[in-house]
């Protein structure tokens, strides 16, 4: 539904900025620069969060992890990739299933559990099953059309047969590309809360997201990402705003508020599915390099309680 009002407010708007032909041109030009970043996406971000692949030799037991989830979900493996960056967050990308890659900060690895860190990739692999790259960069192409759209008024003066004259082209210009927005991160919001539900399904446990994301939302908080803020435009790809803790499911939002999520994961919960998790994540006898060797670690004052594991 959110996709047809956006292509109907492409429409009706291209028609009466551009006419047919500035409809059709704009539209023409940002399927062609979105093409070229759905294709080029994945390596553009994780190069600019700096992130290195890693394999079940340099990370072991997160390469497992990713792994096992990965055959739950029945997807082929993804590359996986660490972040160096305090910050809690993670997220995918990737063209598709068989191009995918998943990346995780260190601060996520250091500050979560080994079951809510299996909650926060189970999440990022939903949405690589379902298919949200694909979405948002269709969402972003009408978007990119009605900006364009919206300066083409601004320098050649619009259709002439416009029957809201000059004020309302004026108010248009500006408006259109709001409204775009608006139901862009309409669209981003509901694809997060289809992919908690959908990770909670691949481990079997929603309530290892749900304690997750209220850890990573006051790591959130509390510690800036100087890369997430030098590059705000991948800021709806982690798992969380990293550019700030929002606190309101308001228009403008990419992502919704973290409370929310942790309700609908425990409505989901008490519903049936929970039961200990489709996995448990046992520390290997001898210590090994990578996540979650050596001690473990203590949990932020203020943290939901986290569901019993093989560390509860």
């Amino acid at each position: 539904m959110l996709l047809a009002a956006m292509t109907a407010l492409f429409m009706g708007i291209g028609f009466m900025i551009g006419g047919q032909a500035g409809m059709i041109i704009a539209l023409a030009i940002a399927a062609a620069m979105n093409l070229f970043s759905y294709w080029n996406a994945d390596k553009m971000v994780l190069r600019m969060h700096h992130a290195r692949e890693v394999d079940e030799r340099s990370a072991p037991d997160f390469y497992r992890m990713v792994q096992r989830l990965a055959q739950n979900a029945d997807l082929p493996m993804p590359k996986v990739y660490i972040i160096d960056n305090p910050q809690p967050n993670a997220f995918a990308t990737g063209r598709n299933p068989q191009n995918a890659a998943v990346a995780a900060t260190t601060g996520l690895l250091n500050m979560l559990t080994p079951e809510e860190v299996a909650g926060v990739m189970a999440h990022e692999l939903a949405h690589v099953k379902n298919h949200d790259t694909l979405i948002m960069t269709i969402t972003a192409t009408i978007a990119g059309a009605i900006s364009m759209l919206a300066n083409f008024a601004f320098f050649f003066g619009g259709n002439r047969n416009n029957p809201l004259g000059i004020v309302g082209m004026l108010l248009m210009m500006i408006v259109a590309p709001m409204a775009a927005m608006v139901v862009q991160m309409a669209i981003s919001r509901t694809r997060e809360y289809a992919a908690d539900r959908m990770g909670a399904e691949i481990c079997g446990e929603p309530m290892w997201l749900a304690s997750a994301l209220g850890k990573i939302a006051g790591g959130v908080k509390r510690i800036h990402n100087p890369d997430a803020e030098a590059n705000p435009a991948t800021a709806h790809m982690f798992i969380m705003n990293p550019l700030s803790g929002e606190r309101m499911d308001n228009l403008f939002s990419t992502h919704p508020n973290t409370e929310n999520r942790i309700n609908e994961l425990r409505k989901i919960a008490d519903g049936g599915l929970g039961t200990g998790g489709r996995m448990s994540f046992g520390r290997s006898a001898a210590p090994q390099s990578g996540p979650w060797s050596g001690s473990g670690r203590s949990e932020p004052a203020g943290s939901p309680r986290r569901p019993k594991g093989p560390w509860g």
